[in-house]
């Protein structure tokens, strides 16, 4: 089926007026919530189909997790990945190689405003170290997390991510496995189950697609065949994009991606 972005953007517009930006980070308070941008990533034909602020950049915020834990276990294995947090250049680069965009980097205004305002996260960091879960200092563990978090990327940046981990670990752009299978596999199952907070349960069940979402707004999903990016900053009251889930629904429903269904 083919299915028109341009069309299903207009469609799920009138959803951003439900939603609003996320205000406790200054920073993305500032955000425009009129945007709705996508892209995806054909595994198959290597062709990408991109509509709406596809090259916007935004703040990756937690959808840098999904990158975190890929090269936590690609450096450390899955049984010692809770032992350990990588340095940022190094998340950073590995980040610019999955996502197949060097023009990533640091937003250092968004990172001083994380950095301000993330007590819920000092209060959660300073609760692993007492309970001797965190190996790092709780001061390198927040810096590395907020500078993590304040990365910016775009649509076709999320859409390059999710198709390497529908391509089962292997880059779809020159055919070099960047992470193991067994990396992939378990990343699409957390995502599947933890990627949209306190939603995840409702959308695995609506959408039936591995997905992790940020707080800037951004959405990446790796469907069978596919990598999908999707922006749009209006949240809802969980912190998910409430326009880009809208659009992502209609793209897993057009294109029957729904991995329940096989």
């Amino acid at each position: 089926m083919v299915l028109n972005l341009n069309d299903a953007i207009q469609a799920c517009w009138k959803r951003i007026d439900e939603g609003q930006v996320a205000t406790y980070i200054p920073v993305l308070a500032k955000v425009d919530p009129y945007q709705l941008g996508v892209c995806l990533y054909n595994v198959d034909s290597g062709k990408k189909d991109c509509a709406g602020a596809s090259n916007v950049r935004f703040a990756i915020e937690s959808v840098s997790k999904v990158i975190a834990l890929l090269y936590a276990i690609e450096r450390l294995g899955l049984t010692t990945v809770e032992d350990h947090l990588s340095p940022f250049d190094q998340i950073l680069n590995f980040t610019r190689e999955i996502c197949n965009d060097p023009q990533i980097t640091l937003n250092e205004e968004i990172y001083q405003s994380e950095l301000r305002t993330g007590d819920m996260n000092r209060s959660l960091a300073y609760y692993l170290k007492a309970k001797e879960t965190l190996a790092n200092d709780v001061t390198t563990s927040l810096e590395t997390y907020f500078k993590q978090c304040s990365m910016m990327v775009t649509c076709e940046s999320l859409a390059n991510l999710g198709a390497v981990l529908a391509n089962d670990g292997i880059a779809p752009w020159n055919g070099e496995r960047l992470i193991s299978s067994d990396a992939a596999t378990y990343t699409k199952s957390v995502m599947m189950t933890t990627g949209l907070y306190n939603q995840s349960g409702t959308y695995s069940v609506k959408i039936g697609v591995p997905t992790k979402s940020g707080v800037g707004g951004g959405l990446v999903a790796s469907a069978p065949k596919y990598g999908i990016g999707i922006f749009s900053p209006a949240l809802d009251q969980a912190g998910n994009s409430i326009a880009g889930l809208a659009l992502l629904e209609m793209i897993s429903r057009e294109l029957d991606l729904d991995i329940f269904r096989y």
